[in-house]
């Protein structure tokens, strides 16, 4: 997704006579073709309307032709069949935003809709957030439009691209920005206990509930609730929270009755949530419940022009000049591709302050991209094996030491975000959680 198609309800318009089919997971993920009146065919083929290199697609697999009430799939006698959910389709008139799957491959049928133009701010900022980079201005357009009415805002964008201080500026700029700003952390929450920290719970709920506790809806009414990496919220969790943003009305858990609260939602994630919909992996009908302002926040290696006005930003905040940053070191900052976008760079420059002679120059900082590694791969070479020792308690020292490596290595690459380390090192969110615990170090969000 890209900043072009950040949309909302009131900034998008239909096309009359025209549909669209987007790819959203295989082989051709992210293609958009749009379908004329005399519909298209979909297959391997070379030549057709839409070629698809999924193996599992068959030559001329299937024919999409719009319809006023949706769209009339065919399937062309395919080897693996077209399906609609669980069902197979022969031939079928699907809805308006129906998935489609053929082998693979996941169609969404949609109108297609051309976004209405969103000038860019005038400003380079917008609350904490900095940025002069056209990219960036286009963002601040949106969000200072957005800011101005109680529409559900969905923040999308990989970890360190300031998600949270977007959520914490549109909160300031709204009618809301005397009420409460409620941040809930998706990604962390306990499984057990999410659906109590969420909607509160009363005395005697469950074991352990010994008092009654307000939940996160109730902390935040009469102002914003953020929703931090929602994507992460466990699926049979989804239906309850939709039903909450749909009535307005939270039970805690034990009660018997609702209570209504005024909160307007934030949400945000570094998971592609439109694909997540199509590959079954979260919610639609939650997803265009938060999506009405759908914003996309660009990494830094997109907006390497703003580097010189976030080092500025930082060294201000550390009361230090912010006149001359220009030269090699200003230089070597914008050539790195900073995988932990802002926040990466934060801490480059809050670790040159700190190593650098208090009245150092900025071109004389030193700034270390990559801190720590050559200790830890030194570390890594200097394993040792006690042969002197029994063979189980060898074995357990040697792990325990790989582990250590591996996990401090792994919080560094990810520091604020456990669930995305976890996904990295393809182990459980609560598994990564134990060792971090066990070993003693300090973790992420």
């Amino acid at each position: 997704m890209t900043i072009d198609r950040v949309t909302s309800a009131i900034e998008r318009r239909r096309s009359p006579g025209r549909s669209l089919i987007r790819v959203l997971h295989g082989p051709e993920q992210g293609l958009e073709v749009i379908v004329p009146p005399q519909g298209i065919v979909v297959g391997a083929e070379h030549g057709l309307d839409i070629v698809l290199t999924d193996s599992a697609v068959s030559r001329r697999h299937a024919s999409v032709v719009p319809r006023e009430d949706g769209f009339e799939v065919l399937d062309l006698g395919s080897r693996n069949g077209t399906w609609l959910d669980d069902l197979a389709i022969t031939r079928a008139v699907v809805p308006l935003g129906a998935t489609v799957r053929v082998g693979t491959t996941l169609l969404h049928l949609l109108p297609s809709e051309d976004p209405i133009e969103i000038p860019p701010s005038e400003s380079g900022r917008f609350g904490a957030m900095v940025g002069s980079s056209l990219t960036m201005r286009r963002a601040f357009g949106i969000l200072e439009r957005a800011s101005q009415s109680d529409a559900s805002v969905l923040l999308l964008g990989e970890s360190g691209t300031g998600k949270e201080l977007a959520a914490r500026a549109i909160h300031e700029h709204s009618g809301r920005a005397s009420g409460p700003f409620v941040v809930f952390d998706c990604g962390t929450a306990s499984e057990t206990l999410i659906e109590s920290d969420l909607f509160g719970h009363v005395r005697g709920a469950f074991t352990g509930a010994d008092a009654e506790r307000a939940g996160a809806f109730e902390r935040a009414h009469g102002g914003t609730l953020f929703l931090d990496e929602i994507g992460d919220l466990p699926l049979p969790l989804q239906p309850k929270l939709l039903r909450a943003l749909e009535r307005g009305e939270v039970m805690r858990l034990g009660a018997r009755t609702m209570n209504r609260f005024d909160v307007r939602i934030v949400a945000a994630t570094h998971h592609d949530l439109f694909a997540e919909v199509g590959c079954g992996a979260f919610r639609g009908d939650l997803y265009y419940r938060l999506a009405v302002v759908e914003v996309t926040l660009p990494p830094l290696r997109k907006r390497r022009e703003d580097i010189t006005s976030l080092v500025q930003t930082f060294l201000a905040a550390a009361g230090r000049p912010t006149g001359d940053v220009t030269g090699p070191a200003l230089h070597r900052l914008e050539s790195y591709a900073w995988p932990g976008n802002v926040r990466e760079l934060r801490n480059v420059v809050a670790r040159a302050l700190a190593l650098a002679p208090p009245k150092a120059a900025f071109d004389k900082m030193p700034f270390l991209l990559r801190p720590h590694v050559e200790e830890k791969e030194d570390r890594a070479e200097n394993l040792r094996v006690r042969t002197e020792a029994p063979f189980h308690d060898a074995k357990a020292e040697l792990v325990e030491q790989f582990e250590r490596i591996y996990v401090e290595e792994l919080l560094r690459r990810h520091p604020d975000n456990m669930s995305e380390a976890a996904r990295v090192a393809g182990i459980e969110r609560k598994h990564l959680y134990t060792l971090v615990g066990r070993l003693g170090l300090q973790r992420g969000k």
